[in-house]
């Protein structure tokens, strides 16, 4: 089935739509710009740049994807947007592709959910399974992994890696590394467990989970610095794949420390 266009919008000529495409009313389409098929532009969206989109992804009203990145430094570069399949956009999303300083292209993976207003800032890699609530405020250079839950209000500062099946509280000022399974709070954030119930309801076994809770209780313990903590609980569960995803995002460091619980001071970088 070829693409629907709404009379209404328009579609430049060059931009490749694939099968089933439904572009509905006032919408653009710039030349560079690739729909996959099923994709589905419900009205008023504006699509620009060097922006390819998954199949099924299905975009509502007032989004603008692919325009020029918010970054003074941003001189016309021929950056890039991937938006993966099966996403929801909601309302008034803006993403915004990548910059040379920043390794020129912005990603986003499948099945992500962005509620209304929410931002993914230029150079950012966000994974499959993520959700945005309403008014995430993702700014550049930011790394989330798969199945996040960032609540609505949240600022991501930038360069801050947060890591798989984390969960970020509602208005959360999150300007240190999120840990894989992590649940953080607040603002200034801080960590504030483990995301138990995302990891029941993902279906980690219950033996997982208190070996995730034992792991976790002796990395943030008051004795002995994180390094040193780090390498006691890797030898101490070296058969465990998932305290090792842990241990792994931490060893691998970042631009910014990692986020620790209030009582617990952060370490430096």
């Amino acid at each position: 089935m070829s693409a629907t266009i709404h009379p209404m919008s328009v579609v430049d000529p060059a931009a490749r739509l694939g099968e089933g495409v439904v572009v509905g009313p006032f919408c653009t389409v710039g030349p560079q710009v690739t729909l996959d098929d099923g994709v589905e532009l419900i009205s008023h969206v504006a699509v620009a740049g060097i922006t390819s989109i998954g199949a099924r992804t299905k975009i509502y009203p007032f989004a603008s994807i692919g325009h020029p990145p918010q970054d003074l430094k941003f001189k016309g570069e021929p950056s890039t947007l991937t938006i993966g399949a099966d996403c929801v956009i909601r309302e008034g999303v803006t993403m915004n592709p990548g910059t040379e300083g920043g390794g020129m292209k912005t990603v986003i993976g499948d099945r992500g959910l962005f509620l209304a207003n929410s931002h993914v800032g230029h150079d950012s890699i966000i994974g499959s399974n993520v959700i945005f609530s309403n008014n995430v405020m993702c700014a550049g250079h930011v790394t989330v992994g798969d199945f996040v839950i960032v609540s609505g209000g949240t600022g991501l500062h930038q360069y801050i890696r947060v890591g798989d099946h984390a969960f970020i509280g509602g208005g959360a000022g999150v300007m240190h590394d999120v840990i894989p399974f992590g649940m953080v709070r607040d603002n200034p954030a801080h960590l504030a467990g483990l995301n138990l119930v995302g990891l029941k309801r993902r279906g980690f076994s219950r033996e997982q989970i208190h070996e995730l809770r034992r792991a976790y209780r002796l990395l943030f313990a008051d004795e002995g610095t994180l390094s040193e903590r780090v390498e006691d609980v890797a030898s101490e569960f070296a058969s465990h794949p998932l305290i090792h995803e842990i241990l792994d995002f931490i060893r691998s460091g970042g631009e910014r420390a990692i986020c620790v619980p209030h009582d617990v001071t952060a370490p430096d970088r």
